[in-house]
């Protein structure tokens, strides 16, 4: 491979990185807790109804799996996540069960006191912990985390609330590109590369 095909193929995060402020560094480097909303985030904020085999109206939602490998690399480095979302949904739970998550609360649109009930269950303070929101009801525990991310999709007064704004929209990769970010400030990226052989 040329040098400028490895140019291409070097992540985004890496420029990012380089003109980021050094207290976000410093902030990320802390976490030890990363909390998201589910529409909008973990997925591209849509939502599908089709009918189940009783008649019922089921609720469908699309996951992005390079999202979900990052979240596996969480759970396997120690870092505790989980959904706080204003909507109750079956296919949130599996999902959250399938990546290990630690935390699921569902069907909260006043969501302070469901993060407090996480801050005192994981014995972390505020500044270890991030969350993620692309709405308003994301906000107050947004600026309440150590580090409060938002992805491209977020609304207008959700990003200017955002200490790091994605460069893909929610279901898109967002959350990959938020835990690369936290990673690499936690000097644990190069254990990834390692562990794929995606050294040169």
């Amino acid at each position: 491979m040329t040098n400028q095909q490895t140019s291409k193929c070097k992540s985004p995060v890496v420029n990012i990185i380089e003109s980021l402020s050094p207290d976000i560094l410093v902030s990320a480097a802390k976490i030890k807790v990363l909390l998201m909303d589910v529409d909008g985030v973990l997925t591209n904020g849509e939502i599908f109804y089709f009918p189940g085999p009783d008649g019922k109206m089921v609720e469908f939602k699309g996951f992005n799996s390079q999202d979900g490998l990052a979240l596996h690399w969480c759970r396997e480095a120690g870092i505790a996540t989980g959904v706080i979302s204003g909507r109750e949904s079956p296919s949130v739970n599996e999902r959250a069960k399938n990546l290990g998550m630690r935390y699921v609360y569902q069907g909260l649109l006043d969501k302070v006191a469901s993060y407090e009930e996480v801050l005192q269950d994981a014995g972390v303070t505020a500044d270890q912990v991030a969350f993620i929101g692309d709405d308003f009801t994301d906000v107050p525990l947004m600026v309440r985390s150590g580090l409060g991310f938002a992805p491209a999709n977020a609304r207008p007064e959700v990003l200017a609330k955002a200490d790091y704004i994605t460069q893909v929209r929610g279901g898109d990769g967002a959350v990959r590109e938020i835990i690369e970010l936290i990673f690499r400030a936690q000097d644990r990226w190069q254990g990834i590369i390692e562990k794929y052989h995606l050294g040169a």
